[in-house]
């Protein structure tokens, strides 16, 4: 009877207590979620953009990563690879947000396009695409290459296929001479293991873009625990906001050797090629493919002690004298367990750059923008300025890479020297119609003044784009509605126009779609640049390949 006694009591307490903390507080009542007023939104977070998926296996796993918010309730997402739906989702636990994660199994090699849509319960639809590859291993394009870091999105070694040790929170530009390049960070660089890597003889070649904040800082180093510079090595820069040199530190042992390299001009602003090669004799640093200062070696390298390769500072064994994390772009790393002659870095560095100088291919040619892994226009050879983020796309119709749109970004060049009473332009494009209309190609003055300047455009839906041409002759503006394509394609369509004094004319995969008379040739008064994937500023999104 004790027992029940104490029972009874607990539950007395507790009934009292129900009572005294809901003494006061509101029943809960509904609330109206409000109007459905939007679609949903769709992000896929992997696989990314142009991204390049390399296994040894031909058909491999993947596993397919995004999100769906809607402001009221997800009704349906269905996930399409190549055109064929894998999997479809309409049941939700939290039914504004789904966070997907989706095993995919037979990947093959080749061009892939990811599509995730979704439906709200209204009917309001929306979905994101991604083109990605699956391509075959990498194997060694060059005698004694041992190492091969691309740095196209990712971190990993492509012979060995192994991933580096990431410290801090490196990045990526879009910038980069093939595809991405890997951009420094402060506190921030890589880490691989040497084990593989260490030999007699050594050289390493990768492009290079430097920023001079901070002055000084480690590129590549492999150096063991303590300021101890007999063993290892240790290739870094030293300079000022207009110069930097690039130095290299060899450990035999019982000693060091010092080889002050060359100086780059900083102010450039261009991308260099940086080597260094290192027998059992000599060691010599290369700038962009040339040879600037030889030193002696007393014996060969001694690696006792060094166990990895840092690459983007001298940290955590070289950080001393401020080689710290170097906040450049790199690209392209190459390693040897060979001494590379002058003729073989000369002959990685010509595979993998932009040549020195392009000349005109065609008649009245004045800009020639390839897109192949930066914003450069080869006849100036003078880089496009950024606003925002524009992207590359690693499915390019020729060459390497292709502009790849984004919201609020595209790229601007003067167009002084490119204006005049005739103009043509002519392109590779593959269409996204989200949004259904979009800016591709204008030189238009402020304001919305359109008797001056041109702007090329598309409007449509989700099926069909039309794209059309308007110029402004001074008093007037001249209208050209051009032609449709069908979507969805997912296909490449060669764009052009002409516009003369007398007519402008739009052309479609080289079939003329339409012609307007000018009445005068174009007025180009007010203004200045062309804005290349939007019509902004003055008036996005597609992928541009060679304009």
């Amino acid at each position: 009877m004790k027992t029940f006694h104490i029972f009874l009591t607990i539950i007395a307490l507790l009934t009292a207590t129900f009572t005294a903390c809901n003494d006061g507080i509101d029943d809960i009542s509904p609330v109206d979620a409000g109007p459905d007023e939007s679609a949903p939104t769709v992000d896929i977070s992997y696989p990314a953009e142009g991204a390049q998926i390399m296994v040894t296996e031909a058909v491999t796993s993947i596993t397919i990563k995004f999100e769906v918010e809607d402001d009221i309730e997800i009704g349906e997402i269905k996930v399409t690879l190549d055109g064929t739906e894998i999997a479809t989702y309409n049941t939700f636990k939290d039914y504004r947000r789904f966070v997907g994660s989706l095993l995919y199994e037979e990947l093959s090699n080749g061009e892939h396009t990811l599509v995730v849509s979704a439906e709200d319960t209204e009917g309001k639809t929306s979905s994101a695409t991604v083109h990605f590859m699956k391509v075959p291993p990498y194997e060694a394009k060059y005698d004694g290459e041992v190492f091969y870091m691309a740095f196209n999105g990712d971190y990993m070694e492509l012979i060995s296929q192994t991933d580096a040790t990431i410290v801090g929170e490196p990045g990526f530009s879009a910038n980069g001479i093939s595809g991405k390049a890997y951009a420094g960070a402060t506190d921030s660089y890589i880490t691989f293991p040497m084990d593989d890597l260490k030999g007699n003889t050594f050289s390493a070649a990768f492009w290079y873009k430097p920023n001079a904040e901070p002055n000084r800082a480690g590129l590549l180093s492999v150096s063991p625990e303590g300021e101890d510079r007999t063993k290892g090595l240790r290739f870094f820069r030293e300079g000022s906001a207009t110069e930097q040199r690039f130095k290299l530190n060899l450990g035999t042992g019982d000693g060091e050797v010092w080889n002050d390299g060359g100086v780059v001009d900083v102010t450039a602003n261009q991308w260099v090629h940086l080597a260094f090669s290192i027998s059992e004799t000599e060691c010599i640093i290369y700038i962009n493919g040339e040879a600037t200062l030889t030193a002696l070696m007393a014996d060969v390298i001694d690696w006792t002690g060094t166990t990895n390769i840092s690459i983007g500072s001298g940290a955590p064994n070289f950080a001393y004298w401020d080689h710290k994390s170097d906040l450049s772009l790199f690209d392209e790393l190459r390693i040897f367990n060979k001494a590379l002659s002058q003729e073989e870095v000369q002959t990685v560095m010509a595979d993998e750059g932009q040549p020195v100088t392009y000349e005109a291919k065609y008649d009245g040619e004045t800009f020639y923008m390839p897109f192949d892994g930066n914003y450069k226009e080869l006849i100036s050879e003078t880089e496009a300025a950024m606003v925002g983020t524009p992207d590359f796309a690693g499915l390019a119709k020729l060459g390497s890479d292709a502009y790849a749109g984004a919201t609020d970004a595209y790229i601007t060049f003067p167009s002084a020297g490119l204006t005049g009473d005739a103009f043509s332009a002519a392109m590779w494009y593959k269409a996204n119609p989200d949004p259904d209309r979009a800016g591709i190609i204008s030189i238009s003055p402020e304001g919305e003044d359109r008797t001056k300047g041109l702007r090329f455009f598309r409007e449509g839906s989700a099926t069909e784009q039309r794209f059309k041409l308007n110029l402004g002759t001074g008093d007037a503006e001249v209208w050209n509605d051009g032609g449709v394509i069908t979507l969805p394609a997912e296909e490449w369509v060669h764009l052009a126009f002409t516009v003369s004094a007398t007519e402008c004319i739009i052309y479609i995969n080289g079939v003329e779609t339409l012609a307007s008379e000018t009445g005068a040739a174009i007025d180009w008064t007010g203004t200045d640049a062309i804005s290349i994937g939007s019509g902004r500023p003055t008036l996005p999104i597609g992928i541009i390949n060679r304009i």
